[in-house]
């Protein structure tokens, strides 16, 4: 298997995990240390202790730049597979007439 379908295999893994702990996160209270939700900046604290993300921050961010992502990673690697399959029959991306 060619390296860049590994990596991308491996992207897809993660955001798929991300978009179910956001998902999980919304219904459940799950997971709201997960350094996946951590602020890009400064985390908010209030009595001293820090606050979890925003559920509509996660419901209408997070998750679906997550799924967006995860969309074009999707394509990436049907790309790359076909592209995989090309080489291997011996097949060019040419057509001949």
């Amino acid at each position: 298997m060619n390296q860049n379908i590994k990596s991308v295999l491996a992207r897809i893994r993660y955001l798929e995990e991300s978009i179910q702990k956001g998902h999980e996160y919304l219904e459940y209270n799950m997971h709201a240390d997960w350094n996946g939700f951590r602020a890009l900046f400064t985390e908010k604290f209030r009595d001293g202790k820090a606050l979890p993300p925003h559920k509509d921050w996660v419901k209408n961010v997070f998750i679906p730049r997550h799924e967006k992502t995860l969309k074009r990673a999707q394509d990436r690697l049907e790309k790359l597979e076909g592209k995989d399959k090309d080489k291997s029959t011996g097949q060019g991306l040419r057509h001949h007439n």
